[in-house]
């Protein structure tokens, strides 16, 4: 195997992963626009409250655009409102060598099926409606319990 042959490999699977990501962002931009969090919400609520796809769609952003990914998933992100992604997006994807992990998949899986992680009282997540934030949520009437 050549050098030419693994840079055609290389451009070959960047091609591919840049069009399924921008496929997968036009297939999601509906349900995606619908999402609502609120303004403070962190990585793992945010995590807890998106779509599958979306997360898919980021690793696929920062395999085939590797560094210059950045920029534009936080332009995606801050278009959607998901402020809560954007610095783990753009960290990660500046990092070196971390293109070929899914972080951002694994990331949510973690989020999703980690007991420890909790979701807000004020977000409830219905797969039909999107994200529905209770409008009477006070903070001070949460209990907390001890992990």
């Amino acid at each position: 195997m050549t050098l030419r042959d693994i840079l055609i490999a290389f451009g070959f699977v960047s091609v591919t992963a840049l069009v399924l990501a921008l496929l997968g962002l036009a297939l999601l931009r509906h349900r995606l626009r619908r999402l609502r969090l609120p303004p403070d919400a962190g990585l793992f609520e945010t995590l807890r409250a998106v779509p599958f796809g979306l997360v898919v769609v980021l690793d696929l952003l920062d395999l085939s655009l590797d560094i210059f990914s950045a920029p534009i998933s936080w332009a995606i992100l801050s278009r959607l409102g998901l402020q809560g992604l954007r610095q783990v997006t753009v960290i990660e994807a500046l990092i070196p060598g971390t293109q070929v992990i899914p972080t951002m998949t694994l990331a949510w899986i973690l989020a999703r099926f980690s007991e420890r992680v909790r979701l807000s009282p004020a977000v409830q997540s219905d797969p039909g409606e999107g994200v529905k934030i209770d409008q009477n949520f006070s903070p001070s009437s949460v209990k907390r319990r001890k992990l």
